[in-house]
């Protein structure tokens, strides 16, 4: 496994990443952080494992659906909480090779040793390197994503 070192020198940082996206997806993006409002108790929670906590994100633009509406939460937490959140983006599916999820280049390397399935796939470490755990796509019914980061950084 890479350490958070080499992850954060291969990734961009979510405020960063979003910056740079256009069209519809940064439509939904502009809405969903003009709405949405995180839950103030789970912040302030959440504060309290800044400092211990690493998490990665693998997004793409085609991703309207999941990766749209949840990555600029996890900017929230990032402003908010002083998370540091990182992004691998531009994952591109490898439609010419059935054997193959992602076509790498132009998809990060990173997708194959973390074994991306679907986008977005939120994964939480500890500074040691340990994964806590992932989110994939989105929160589990009922719960909010900054809920269930909080739950895997319970466990750090």
């Amino acid at each position: 496994m890479k350490s958070l070192k080499e992850l954060t020198e291969r990734s961009v940082s979510v405020k960063d990443y979003l910056a740079h996206t256009t069209g519809p997806f940064r439509e939904i993006v502009d809405s969903r952080l003009k709405t949405y409002k995180l839950k103030a108790d789970i912040v302030g929670e959440l504060k309290k494992y800044a400092d211990k906590l690493f998490v990665i994100v693998f997004s793409a633009e085609w991703c309207l659906k999941d990766c749209a509406p949840n990555i600029p939460v996890l900017a929230m937490l990032a402003e908010n909480v002083g998370l540091n959140i990182r992004v691998f983006g531009g994952i591109v599916r490898d439609r010419d090779n059935p054997k193959e999820k992602w076509k790498v280049p132009p998809s990060p390397l990173e997708v194959k040793d973390f074994k991306i399935e679907k986008v977005p796939t939120t994964i939480v470490f500890d500074l040691k390197g340990k994964e806590l755990g992932r989110v994939i796509e989105e929160p589990r019914p009922n719960k909010t994503l900054e809920e269930e980061i909080l739950e895997l950084a319970r466990r750090a």
